[in-house]
């Protein structure tokens, strides 16, 4: 992946993380009554939001390990996507299985994946793009 298109899908899945924290804390309640379930939807959207911003931040690096960005987005789908099936429908044993099989794969491994990374940003990539005119 490059590191144009990590920069996109983060974005991506930052702007609907928003919309999902957002739902959540204000339209939620008038389909879903119970309050747990509310919860459950909140730990969705701000899991979906931290590793939304690890794909910023995969981006922004020299050279990202290769497999982490479709691991964190996997990630994202898998277990952000049955948090929020289990709020909306109810369907509990969705919980009991979430940080199982191929979520827990792909967020320990998209987390895990090579050197820490501090060690890897291209800090010179972060700044902003210097103009000619001063105007």
């Amino acid at each position: 992946m490059s590191h144009s298109l990590i920069t996109r899908v983060g974005a991506v899945f930052m702007a609907l993380g928003v919309a999902a924290a957002a739902y959540g804390a204000h339209g939620l309640e008038k389909v879903v009554a119970d309050p747990h379930l509310v919860e459950v939807w909140g730990t969705g959207a701000r899991l979906h939001l931290f590793h939304g911003l690890g794909l910023l931040v995969l981006g922004r690096m020299a050279a990202p390990p290769r497999a982490t960005a479709p691991l964190l987005a996997l990630g994202i789908l898998l277990f952000s996507g049955s948090l929020y099936t289990m709020a909306l429908t109810n369907l509990r044993w969705l919980g009991a299985i979430t940080p199982l099989g191929p979520a827990r794969l792909a967020r320990s491994g998209g987390w895990g994946g090579g050197r820490p990374l501090i060690h890897r940003l291209d800090w010179g990539r972060m700044t902003a793009p210097h103009s000619e005119d001063p105007c």
